[in-house]
């Protein structure tokens, strides 16, 4: 570990404090194998306390939300054209904040990213933070950005350039896994695309030199003006090629030309064929294949640490069975696995998963490949299971239970809905020509009357079949719920528009609504 203790060594304040550290570093192990982070940092007690603490969902809460405020500066900071229209006509002058107010959220926001990078550091250690690249760069450019906003301040907001603004996305980037992993990915396939951009750009340029020759041998005049403004010089007609390489479906560049003599289109079918249907597909495939490569080995790297942060919990709760290792015949104590896992920050439903898998082994040592299969439960789906339906003792209550719960009452459902935005098209229909202050919403009016005390009985109907937890525990059901109290409420608010249906106990309603059509789909 980075300047830590040695992992497997006894503490100093006897057996009770050594077995506690023990079971920390195995919670902070399995920790990072959940998470398929690496076990290259400090094991000190200390260590790992503000370890846990700057990845627990708070603080990486605050961080994105820190990172978020910084980059939406852009919108209020001058110049500034966020206003309420985008409309010229009637936009009005930009607010421009007071010099000192985007300065003050700008400092505040690098101090957060100062701490964070000093935590960062003094986790991983000196040596590690020389050789991560990340780590560095993070550094110059808190450097740069904290010197530029001092001269800001100094030359009281009025400075020409602000060198840190070009740089706020990069806080953005270490902060993110995945764009580290793109940015990475790019980097390794630029050799072979290279390769490629220089044939298209080889094709460019003679097709461009083909085409000058080809089209701009006559006289600039009359009809054959608009022929020749494709490739009058090099940069227009380099221009016009591009463009037709890269843009679909594009004329303009060829029918002038083919307009004067049909076997111009000899010159742009050759083009086209060998640019978009070769070389452009060509650079795609290497592209695809790259990115694909780089997957493999990024779920590879990914595995690799969950299984090395799996031993190395492994190997120090072994230490707590016997009081030292054994490095053949040692094994974990099921009850020191489960004062571990009691501890680890992971999802309550594959926690609890994982705690029955322990407490169904008893209470004999775990091997290395028991324990190690145990937390392969962690890269299983888990399927929450929904509280149990309600028991009705009368024959006919049960009856209405099956059928209101039966998958063809949301058929039922389905076909109201198609129904109802069938209605409202209609009368959009008919009164298309009508002012809306002139049109006799009356009929309308009584069918969304209709259709919301429907999706009322309907409500009701679920919550009896389902019980009214079971209900609940369908997220499309609460959104129902929500969707048909605003419609009893704000019923006279609009025209009601009809939502998706989702499966059996998940369908949406209708929603009144003059302005937008909201839409809701089924988890299913």
């Amino acid at each position: 570990m980075a300047e830590s203790e040695p992992l497997l060594s006894r503490a100093r304040g006897g057996s009770a404090a050594w077995k506690d550290l023990c079971l920390e570093q195995a919670v902070v192990f399995i920790e990072d194998a959940i998470q398929y982070r690496s076990i290259n940092h400090r094991m000190d007690a200390r260590s790992m306390w503000l370890y846990r603490w700057y990845y627990s969902d708070v603080c990486q809460w605050i961080l994105s939300f820190v990172i978020f405020l910084i980059l939406s500066l852009a919108f209020i900071e001058t110049p500034s054209s966020f206003t309420s229209t985008s409309d010229a006509r009637y936009r009005a002058e930009p607010w421009h904040p007071p010099c000192g107010l985007t300065e003050s959220v700008e400092a505040l926001c690098l101090l957060v990213f100062t701490a964070d990078l000093a935590v960062k550091s003094y986790l991983v250690g000196w040596a590690q933070f020389r050789k991560s690249l990340w780590l560095l760069a993070y550094f110059m450019v808190l450097v740069l950005s904290l010197v530029d906003w001092m001269v800001s301040l100094s030359l009281l907001c009025q400075e020409p350039l602000r060198l840190r603004r070009l740089l706020r996305p990069f806080f953005l980037l270490q902060n993110s896994s995945m764009m580290k992993k793109t940015l990475k990915c790019i980097r390794w396939s630029l050799p072979e695309m290279a390769s490629v951009v220089l044939l298209l750009a080889l094709h460019l340029c003679v097709f461009t030199m083909f085409g000058m020759l080809l089209f701009t041998g006559e006289k600039d005049d009359g009809q054959d003006r608009e022929r020749l403004t494709y490739f009058r010089n090099l940069p227009e007609a380099l221009t016009s090629l591009l463009v037709l390489l890269t843009t679909a479906n594009n004329p303009d560049v060829m029918i002038p030309a083919y307009s004067k003599n049909r076997s111009y289109a000899i010159f742009f079918i050759v083009f086209t064929l060998i640019g978009s249907l070769f070389l452009m597909n060509l650079l795609t495939a290497i592209i695809y294949n790259q990115f694909r490569g780089y997957l493999l080995k990024s779920v590879q790297a990914s595995l690799f640490r969950k299984r090395l942060g799996t031993r190395a919990a492994y190997e120090v709760l072994s230490m707590t069975a016997e009081g030292q290792a054994h490095p053949q015949g040692a094994g974990v104590k099921a009850q020191d696995l489960l004062q571990a896992l009691q501890k680890v920050q992971v999802d309550s439903t594959r926690k609890q998963a994982l705690l029955e898998k322990v407490r169904a082994h008893g209470h004999g040592l775990l091997s290395a490949n028991d324990f190690q299969k145990l937390f392969n439960e962690l890269d299983k789906s888990v399927t929450r299971e929904h509280p149990p339906l309600p028991e009705y003792q009368s024959p006919f209550l049960q009856s209405a239970q099956f059928l209101f719960g039966h998958r063809y009452f949301d058929y039922l459902g389905n076909f109201i809905v198609l129904a109802n935005l069938v209605s409202i098209c209609v009368f959009l229909v008919l009164d298309a020509d009508i002012l809306p202050h002139n049109r006799d919403d009356f009929v309308l009016g009584i069918l969304n009357c209709v259709f919301i005390l429907y999706y009322l009985a309907e409500m009701l109907l679920k919550v009896f079949a389902l019980g009214p937890l079971g209900y609940l525990s369908y997220p499309s059901n609460v959104f129902d719920g929500l969707l048909t109290v605003i419609l009893l409420e704000a019923g006279d608010a609009g025209p009601a528009v009809a939502v998706g249906h989702g499966p059996p106990g998940e369908h949406a309603h209708c929603v009144p609504v003059p302005a937008h059509h909201p839409q809701h789909e089924g988890s299913g």
